[in-house]
């Protein structure tokens, strides 16, 4: 059994009337990558903020590294994280901006800067003004400076926002290497599913406030996976009709949608073995579905 590194129950934000965040429970398991997926304005920042300890909730509770309450206060220098825009200093280096808020958690040695310049991809421009980056590179001395203090978890609101292609894929890449590499459990949020999913292993989808949906990657793309797509009035004695035909690998999707994952280039054969058995399908095609047409279809309402 996975170790649950961050866990909310009911965690809500409200201002007046307003629910920004409404009632979440979720879960990251240890090691993780989880992807946090929403549309602007969904909650995103704000449920990030909580879990920081950057705004209080108005309801619900959260523990981090099993401390909850009081106790988190133990465990925030093990929280790294960089929400809305970077706090950078554009007037000075990258070294030297790290090395600010090294100083904080008391380290001097200015190699630890250095060293994770290095990590991040900016060893080459340490001595360059921050104010003279593009805003990849800020982005980067951003989750720089979330590592100061060594974290464990590293929370990033929308690192990759208003990045090109090329800078998405490296921050990316640093990401996944950070990860493997130092064992981080990272939480990272954005509003493009289409990148996060070639990035994280796990995911929750937010949509007004609320967490609709926390699935696995292997469960995401299963989601989006070649599937043949039937709908019918009786899919349990289609399932016994599959099962007799070896074919193990459907879902039952609602009262009258199933899918099927396996042996697509049978569709005739298994429509003439449902029809023999008294199944009449009424619909039945073969369909794959994009990411963000999963996205945009779960947070259409």
């Amino acid at each position: 059994m996975n170790e649950i590194l961050l866990e909310t129950h009911g965690l809500t934000k409200q201002f007046r009337r307003y629910k920004a965040v409404n009632d979440i429970d979720m879960h990251i398991r240890r090691g993780a990558i989880y992807g946090f997926i929403g549309r602007n304005g969904a909650g995103k920042t704000t449920f990030l903020k909580m879990v920081c300890g950057l705004a209080n909730p108005t309801a619900g509770e959260y523990s981090i590294f099993g401390c909850t309450g009081k106790e988190l206060s133990q465990v925030r220098p093990r929280v790294g994280c960089l929400i809305e825009a970077p706090g950078i200093y554009a007037n000075m280096t990258a070294r030297d901006n790290l090395m600010i808020k090294a100083r904080l958690f008391g380290i001097r040695d200015k190699k630890y800067a250095d060293w994770i310049l290095d990590t991040v991809g900016l060893s080459d421009v340490g001595r360059k003004k921050a104010g003279h980056f593009s805003l990849g590179m800020k982005q980067r001395l951003g989750i720089g400076l979330a590592m100061v203090g060594n974290p464990d978890f590293l929370v990033l609101d929308e690192p990759i926002n208003g990045l090109d292609p090329q800078g998405i894929a490296e921050v990316r890449d640093m990401l996944r290497s950070l990860a493997q590499e130092r064992g981080l459990t990272i939480l990272i949020s954005s509003h493009i599913l289409e990148e996060l999913s070639k990035l994280c292993t796990d995911f929750g989808i937010i949509h007004k406030g609320c967490l609709i949906k926390e699935l696995s990657q292997e469960q995401l793309l299963q989601q989006c996976e070649k599937r043949l797509e039937l709908v019918l009035d009786e899919p349990e004695k289609a399932m016994t009709v599959l099962d007799r035909m070896n074919i193990h690998k459907y879902e039952a999707v609602d009262k009258t949608h199933l899918y099927v994952y396996e042996r697509l280039e049978d569709s005739m054969l298994i429509n003439r073995e449902l029809v023999t058995a008294g199944v009449l399908p009424r619909e039945m095609k073969v369909n794959q579905e994009e990411l963000e047409s999963y996205f945009l279809n779960l947070t259409s309402a």
